[in-house]
């Protein structure tokens, strides 16, 4: 009877500390990430993926963020087809991560004006991880915070490999623009 007691009482515990927890973080499946890779003159190279995930903790600043290759959508489903399978290799690398930290963040200072803040921290695109620092505009929203900003990645840097064919059609640094409600 002791010993269940006392087990009972270590789940409570462990209980009420992961709800406390999870009361600071914020969090979303529904984050959109869009890029941009068109070149003047030829067909237009741009997608959008509107179920990112994404949590902030709003103690520390901590921000991770996952998005699904395959969930980028494309005007033309061949060029989506390419996507996958020639240049991200999406069966081999079926995501992309962010872990980072927003610098000097304060959610008692955040108001229904955006305010920027710094973003630093790990991407991993393709199997190949580089730092990145952005900047990240945050407001409050009555649920939640939104976080949204934009910043360009090279291929090259993340070993994705564009053929010598198609290389002009395709811009040299890839526009990506992100938006992340976040809500308990």
């Amino acid at each position: 009877m002791k010993k269940s007691y006392i087990i009972f009482l270590a789940l409570l515990l462990i209980i009420a500390a992961n709800t406390q927890g999870t009361a600071q973080k914020l969090i979303t499946k529904t984050g959109n990430i869009k890029f941009q890779a068109s070149m003047p003159s030829y067909e237009e190279v741009a997608a959008e993926n509107k179920s990112v995930s994404a949590v902030l903790d709003q103690t520390t600043g901590d921000f991770a963020s996952l998005v699904l290759i395959k969930g980028f959508r494309f005007k033309v489903a061949l060029m989506e087809e390419h996507f996958n399978e020639n240049y991200m290799e999406s069966e081999k690398f079926p995501k992309a991560t962010f872990k980072g930290k927003i610098e000097d963040f304060d959610s008692s200072k955040i108001t229904s004006s955006p305010k920027n803040f710094t973003l630093k921290g790990d991407l991993t695109i393709h199997g190949k991880t580089r730092p990145v620092s952005v900047i990240v505009k945050i407001s409050k929203v009555s649920n939640g915070l939104n976080a949204a900003g934009a910043f360009e990645a090279k291929p090259e840097d993340f070993d994705i490999e564009i053929p010598s064919l198609v290389r002009k059609k395709i811009a040299d640094k890839i526009k990506i623009n992100y938006n992340f409600l976040l809500i308990k």
